[in-house]
């Protein structure tokens, strides 16, 4: 099993990677679980729009739907995974590592450690028998 020490979560799905002075943005490997194969990824454009926290940034989309992942705080999103561009599957694939989707500098760094721990995160999520 991966080591989820340094990954928050937000409610919403996004996991969250503090890396310096700014953040690295995912989808947990529950959402993209539950959307099966991704085809595309809506990425942002870096330096565009400032974020509130919670507000739409872009869009994952699989065969069988798609989900819109938020901000998990506010500030700018300073770079995309480019490589999702042409290999969307990375989300798949590796939703913690290569398949990250944005990078953001937030207004206040402090937000972060706001943000559930794996533990948390995962006794929200629920039963796999649930669908």
């Amino acid at each position: 099993m991966e080591d989820m020490t340094d990954i928050r979560f937000t409610p919403n799905d996004e996991w969250v990677r503090l890396e310096g002075d700014k953040i690295r943005v995912g989808i947990s490997d529950f959402a993209q679980g539950r959307l099966g194969d991704i085809v595309h990824v809506d990425l942002p454009e870096p330096d565009d729009h400032h974020y509130e926290p919670d507000e739409d940034a872009g869009v994952v989309e699989s065969l069988s739907g798609s989900i819109e992942f938020h901000a998990p705080l506010a500030g700018m999103i300073t770079a995309i995974n480019s490589n999702l561009l042409s290999n969307p599957e990375l989300v798949s694939a590796d939703p913690y590592g290569d398949g990250w989707l944005v990078e953001m500098k937030p207004d206040d760094i402090s937000g972060y450690d706001e943000l559930l721990d794996v533990n948390e995160y995962e006794s929200g999520l629920p039963e796999e028998d649930e669908e």
